[in-house]
């Protein structure tokens, strides 16, 4: 009677320990399953389909630590281009002009205000000169913030008459600022100054 009381009583603490481990495991795997689901949904925000020519082409989202320094570059870059790209057209200077500014500080209206006041775009539509620029490098400091950088770029000066390549070297500052449609970079040029802009060569045109 006792041995059989024992064996129901052994029997009742192995069904126990069975049941703990199975709820144990139930809970893990459910915990996992939660996880890689949770994981699979932010894989696939990651993967962005961009329709080009009637094809589906894959991209990849990626956090914007990774790309700091190449939406840095190019903010800089664009800035150079809308700045210093320019045509005798007053409202095609004015358009540029006004992009430009809205990705940098004052820094950069005073120059072009001390430009305006010399002359410079007068000159620029009276003389049917185009002026375009091309960014060559940009150094870049992502060791201390405001990011510092020195950006290297060749000025071409066309005219009726002649073609002069000049040499333009500026540096700067970027801080972080709210992304916006006139800024979708989401930087601020502050501190701007040109440090050299000299002419390098000066050639005739044919005629």
């Amino acid at each position: 009677m006792f041995t059989q009381l024992k064996n129901i009583d052994s029997a009742f603490k192995h069904i126990k320990w069975f049941s703990y481990l199975l709820i144990l495991a139930c809970a893990g795997v459910s915990c996992f399953a939660i996880y890689k689901s949770y994981q699979s949904s932010a894989n696939f925000k990651n993967h962005i389909y961009i329709l080009a020519n009637g094809k589906a082409l894959e991209a990849f989202a990626a956090d914007r630590k990774s790309n700091i320094p190449v939406e840095a570059r190019d903010h800089i870059k664009v800035f150079h281009e809308d700045f210093f790209t320019l045509d005798p057209d007053d409202k095609q200077i004015q358009a540029n002009i006004t992009k430009a500014l809205y990705l940098a500080d004052e820094s950069a209206k005073t120059q072009y205000d001390n430009l305006r006041e010399s002359g410079f775009y007068a000159n620029l539509i009276s003389g049917n000169i185009s002026q375009q620029v091309a960014v060559d490098s940009i150094q870049l400091d992502m060791n201390q913030y405001p990011f510092y950088f020195k950006c290297f770029a060749t000025e071409k000066l066309i005219r009726t008459s002649s073609t002069v390549i000049r040499s333009l070297v500026t540096q700067g500052y970027l801080r972080d600022v709210s992304r916006s449609d006139n800024n979708p970079h989401g930087f601020l040029i502050e501190k701007w100054e040109t440090l050299e802009n000299k002419d390098l060569s000066t050639k005739d045109q044919q005629p």
